[in-house]
């Protein structure tokens, strides 16, 4: 049931989580549009270039990925399960997002009534929250992965393999589900504002848990993964250093150790640019918190400006981590690089070998009469 709700301070506050980004934009009057452009102009026509790209290469990175050559590989397995989660969050999250506050619209208006319906509402905040914690979990499970591959080789048989591989993935999928499952739950559609304008965000009466909840989940999907990120990375670098200094005096190259090698080194790749694309925006967004939290609501119209400049604008270069993997892995992988080569060859071949096969009623069989 939707309920008639005016906004106060706490649901003011609300405008900094992940699904009220830009609620005072809508609420507040005293914004002008110079103050607000900046970060908002990024985030409307930006977004969809992400939103695209990271279709197309999430998608190509996953056929990649379930050749019959690459899913022999327990590594396959995590970067299939990161393609197919930032597919899931680009639907559900950046989309919508986009949907919501990038498409201009009259004041007192919603872009999407449908997305601000009861039961759309929690779905959609239940996929997003999902797929998000998932993308995150996934860099670090493969972090781990590759640690425990390059650091304690005698565990690799135990722990790098397709059956520990599956596991763990099927083991996250779990976790993020539950994990996310709390959040429509704190949520549902409430009237807001002068106009009454329907708005998906948190219930009254659970104000302060879902700001904790909220709080707890941005540490959970960049902070705690950043801190496993950089210590696994550091060691797993150092380790590498010592063997390549080893391997320069034995001389001794074979291909398994070349594509680990690979693997490792997309890896690192994605670790830096997860932290590079997440750090700013979590940065932000907990200062931007802090700050409205000691504000009283008639001074705060004279923070918010600045900081929904720079919410808004680390925002959408946080959607930049749900599109750039396609690019890091034909950069830093010449093995997917050759698979990608060859998923293309083979169904242009096939394409062609299709139509050059002479129709079942044709008269003639000569090569003349093949369709070419």
């Amino acid at each position: 049931m939707c309920h008639i709700f005016q906004m106060n301070q706490s649901e003011y506050l609300s405008c900094g989580n992940g699904s009220n980004l830009t609620c005072n934009d809508q609420w507040n009057p005293n914004l002008s549009s110079e103050q607000k452009s900046i970060g908002l102009d990024v985030f409307t026509y930006v977004t969809p270039v992400i939103f695209a790209v990271g279709i197309t290469g999430n998608t190509i990175s996953l056929l990649v990925f379930l050749t019959k050559n690459m899913r022999k590989l327990s590594a396959s397995v995590y970067l299939a399960a990161l393609s197919t989660a930032d597919l899931m969050a680009l639907i559900f999250y950046v989309l919508v997002e986009w949907i919501r506050k990038g498409i201009p619209v009259g004041s007192g208006q919603v872009t999407a009534p449908f997305l601000e319906s009861n039961g759309v509402c929690q779905i959609i905040l239940f996929m997003s929250y999902s797929f998000r914690f998932l993308s995150a979990w996934l860099v670090a499970c493969f972090t781990l992965e590759r640690y425990i591959g390059v650091c304690h080789p005698l565990k690799r048989k135990d722990v790098c393999n397709l059956r520990s591989s599956k596991r763990i993935v099927f083991l996250a999928v779990i976790v993020s589900f539950v994990i996310a499952s709390i959040r429509p739950w704190l949520s549902e559609v409430l009237y807001v504002g002068p106009n009454n304008v329907p708005w998906c965000t948190r219930r009254p009466e659970h104000t302060n848990l879902s700001f904790i909840y909220d709080c707890i989940f941005v540490v959970c999907i960049t902070f705690l993964p950043f801190l496993v990120i950089t210590i696994l990375n550091t060691l797993i670098i150092r380790k590498l250093i010592i063997r390549n200094k080893r391997h320069r005096q034995v001389k001794i190259i074979t291909e398994e150790s070349i594509i680990r090698l690979e693997f490792t080194i997309i890896l690192i790749t994605i670790s830096f640019c997860f932290i590079a694309f997440n750090t700013p925006y979590a940065i932000i967004w907990f200062k931007h918190s802090l700050q409205m939290s000691s504000l009283r609501i008639e001074d705060s119209v004279f923070v918010v400006p600045t900081n929904q400049n720079l919410l808004i604008f680390t925002k959408t270069i946080f959607f930049m981590n749900y599109c750039i993997n396609f690019f890091l892995y034909s950069i830093t992988g010449a093995y997917f690089r050759e698979e990608l080569k060859m998923l293309f060859t083979y169904r242009s071949k096939v394409y062609q070998s299709f139509h050059k096969c002479p129709l079942p009623n044709s008269p003639g069989t000569t090569p003349h009469s093949w369709v070419v």
